[in-house]
């Protein structure tokens, strides 16, 4: 019946009404009036002028009064001295009150550049060269452009920091890698090369405190009875077009130390500059802006075929899915933050407020019960829900309008859905005397008149609620079928909650590969979470595989 009506309403009204301004009256306007103004219009001329002032007024009193509780603005907004005041016990506080931590605060950008480890240029150079060139140099003349990048002869610079070696690790080569012959044990080998790990000593009973330690690598070569020379070399995986950053066992930094600044960076939401600081003061370890940013998006592209292949399945296959998103900055373009949340698996992406992100991620299979809000897009899919708390703030809202219609509409939405959500809590308890959708369908017919005739209402708030309940009117009641399905869309808010805070501090992305970057730890930091399983040692272990070109490992179920 839903869709029937929605689809006959949306092309009987929606293209006919025109856009309604939100204020009548501009500063402009309101520059120019004053004393000598009014008094210069006529008695009809001051009525209609009054009306407007009166429809500005109270849209300014209901602006001033939004909070939380009737609005979607998020509780942070609050000043601290406000915020846990007037929560009501079915408002699902304090949960429900982290609803749309989403909608607001637009955002710009916070992934690091790398500084660059060459030495300045014209800082280089002697002295004596740069006056020449100087007095060489006309006035007038505007120098010709410099090819970026260190200049020929400049002295290089390298890691200046050098540590003890703790262990020394031997690779051998085993077999010809022209004729296919094994090698013999022991046998005569010369080393080509060797480079140094620095990594976290494993956390054991014995020993709870971080510890680093460096690993020499050594690679040794083998001459073959067929008189080829075979050389063990560091394992990788191969290159790949959407990333700019190596998996490769050369690699500075090891396992355990890439995960400690994954969780640095992603759950404890350090800039670079401070993970930076935080290894030099408690690890003595001096990292680059630059090799501290490759390791996080190295540990995302060592982790994303297990987003891709084992999560995005699981998701696909849930029963129930919490669906939201939320927006996002990527280099001052606006994105979304996408959540799809199960039980026990959750996937994020970047990307656009679009039906194409949707159907990458739940695909054409995707048959379960989908929680989300009113966007459109979500309406491809049947078994849909629809958030009763974000509809009790909105109706909360008009409740406490300055609107005659809107009050009066608002208190039969929260009447209607408090008599509804009464009927779930009590089914859950024990099985209802009678259909809940045949006790409520007075109500409901009641409330879908009321729809009808407040669609059209001059109020904007009151007519965009009257039409958001046309639209979707049978997904806010699909619980009085299904008692066992939830209510509110909590669970995707409280898995946005943390990545919305991040938001605001680091202000987004600058690149594709960030934005992916972030999409990718997210998922795997909180489907691990999910399963009472660490991410720091699955990251590690999985980056460890990966650097050695082997397949990634599974993430384990839920314990």
């Amino acid at each position: 019946m839903a869709r029937s009506r929605a689809k006959s309403f949306k092309s009987r009204r929606s293209p006919s009404l025109p856009p309604q301004p939100h204020v009548q009256l501009s500063k402009h306007d309101l520059a120019q009036l004053d004393d000598e103004a009014l008094a210069a219009l006529s008695r009809g001329q001051l009525q209609r002028l009054s009306v407007k002032l009166l429809s500005d007024l109270k849209l300014a009193h209901e602006r001033l009064d939004q909070n939380p509780r009737n609005s979607s603005r998020p509780p942070s907004s609050q000043a601290p001295w406000e915020r846990g005041a007037g929560a009501e016990a079915g408002d699902d506080a304090p949960e429900g009150q982290q609803e749309r931590a989403t909608e607001a605060e637009p955002v710009t950008d916070s992934a690091v550049h790398a500084e660059p480890e060459h030495a300045d240029p014209e800082v280089s150079q002697p002295p004596q060269r740069a006056a020449d060139e100087a007095k060489s140099t006309p006035a007038d003349e505007v120098p010709a452009a410099r090819r970026p990048g260190q200049r020929p002869g400049a002295p290089g610079h390298g890691r200046m920091q050098r540590l003890a070696i703790d262990q020394v690790v031997q690779h051998h080569p085993t077999q010809c890698t022209r004729c296919g012959a094994a090698f013999p044990e022991p046998g005569e080998s010369v080393c080509h090369h060797a480079h140094h790990v620095i990594d976290l000593r494993p956390l054991v009973p014995e020993r709870h405190a971080l510890e680093l330690m460096q690993i020499q690598h050594r690679y040794y070569a083998r001459r073959c009875a067929c008189g080829h020379l075979t050389r063990a070399e560091p394992g990788h995986t191969p290159g790949d077009a959407a990333w700019q950053v190596a998996l490769s066992e050369r690699h500075l930094a090891g396992p355990l130390l890439v995960a400690l600044i994954c969780a640095l960076a992603l759950r404890m939401r350090l800039s670079r500059r401070r993970i930076q600081e935080f290894l030099a003061d408690w690890l003595a370890l001096e990292l680059s802006i630059a090799t501290i940013n490759q390791c996080v998006h190295e540990a995302a592209r060592a982790v994303e075929p297990v987003v891709e292949a084992q999560l995005l399945a699981e998701v696909r296959a849930s029963e129930l899915l919490h669906a939201d998103e939320t927006s996002w900055f990527e280099h001052g373009q606006l994105l979304w933050l996408w959540v799809f949340t199960s039980a026990t698996t959750t996937v994020f992406t970047i990307g656009k407020r679009s039906k194409a992100v949707l159907l990458s991620i739940l695909g054409p299979l995707f048959k379960g019960w989908l929680m989300s809000d009113g966007y459109w897009a979500y309406r491809e899919w049947d078994n849909r829900l629809r958030c009763l708390a974000h509809l009790q703030r909105k109706a909360r809202g008009l409740q406490e309008s300055l609107d005659g219609q809107g009050r009066r509409f608002g208190e039969a939405v929260l009447k209607t859905l408090a008599a509804v959500i009464e009927s779930v809590y009590a089914a859950r308890e024990g099985p209802p005397p009678m259909g809940m959708r045949q006790q409520h369908a007075e109500d409901l017919n009641t409330l879908w008149r009321l729809c009808l005739a407040y669609a059209d209402a001059p109020h904007e708030k009151t007519r965009a609620l009257a039409r958001e309940l046309l639209n979707d009117f049978d997904t806010f009641w699909v619980t009085l079928d299904h008692p066992e399905l939830p209510l509110t869309n909590n669970a995707a808010e409280r898995a946005l909650r943390h990545w919305v805070i991040a938001r605001r501090i680091g202000h987004g992305t600058r690149t594709a590969q960030g934005s992916r970057t972030v999409a990718l730890l997210a998922s795997v930091i909180e489907t691990c979470r999910q399963r009472d399983h660490s991410p720091w040692a699955f990251i590690a272990e999985t980056l460890t595989q990966r650097r050695r070109g082997l397949s990634v490992p599974v993430l384990p179920a839920a314990n």
